[in-house]
């Protein structure tokens, strides 16, 4: 009888109790959701990590990087965890960014933090060294500015420039009167707190705890779930 395989969602993991909260939640989610096995490991900061979890689950195992973009968690970090806990078997799924349902949530919070037609809006993103990871953001900004039909700016909390506090001072030097910032960060936490003192008019709120996103894991999961051998 084929067993499904259990679904590790890997998180990069935060000091902030609120955002670790948020990611305990979106695992139970994802579980009700897809009615499946369903495990939590961090990728960086917090125990226990991707690689102590996949040791301890037995069985076909199925990952999903609860990451934005495809940076060095996802295509090395995490890769490397599994196969030094014996589970390079594991199938790992692409990351959550290009997933419908996440611009949905971004949009969702952007409006619902009181961005108006006319604003200048600014992507704000965690920030990457990896091109493929850096290049996802610059597809994302393209289609939120499709969404949008207005032109959407690009700006990085930790690495890559410009910061978004600069970004917004660049907008407003270019005649901007109201500059909007939207969310491409999953969970509360430092990173997010930054924006706040950004300077912007609207700050839109991470993308979880929402609903959607814990169905864009689950679609994940079961694209990657029916590609297994019985």
């Amino acid at each position: 009888m084929h067993r499904h395989p259990t679904l590790l969602l890997a998180v990069h993991g935060t000091r902030d109790p609120h955002g670790t909260a948020v990611a305990h939640s979106l695992a139970l989610r994802v579980a009700e959701v897809t009615r499946q096995p369903t495990v939590l490991g961090f990728a960086d900061v917090l125990q226990p990590s991707v690689g102590q979890v996949a040791a301890a689950t037995p069985g076909p195992l199925v990952v999903v990087p609860a990451f934005l973009a495809s940076g060095y968690h996802v295509r090395t970090d995490i890769p490397h965890q599994l196969a030094a806990a014996g589970r390079a078997d594991a199938v790992i799924t692409p990351a959550l960014g290009d997933h419908p349902a996440v611009l949905d949530t971004a949009l969702r919070r952007l409006s619902q933090a009181g961005y108006r037609p006319g604003d200048a809006v600014v992507l704000a993103c965690a920030g990457t060294s990896d091109p493929h990871a850096a290049a996802e953001l610059d597809q994302a900004r393209a289609r939120l500015a499709q969404r949008l039909g207005a032109p959407v700016h690009t700006a990085f909390i930790a690495t890559g420039r410009p910061t978004v506090a600069d970004q917004v001072q660049r907008l407003r030097a270019a005649g901007h009167r109201r500059v909007a910032l939207a969310s491409w960060l999953l969970a509360p936490g430092l990173f997010h707190d930054r924006l706040a003192a950004a300077g912007a008019d609207a700050v839109a709120r991470p993308l979880c705890p929402d609903a959607a996103v814990a169905h864009a894991v689950a679609a994940r999961y079961h694209q990657a779930a029916i590609a297994q051998p019985v």
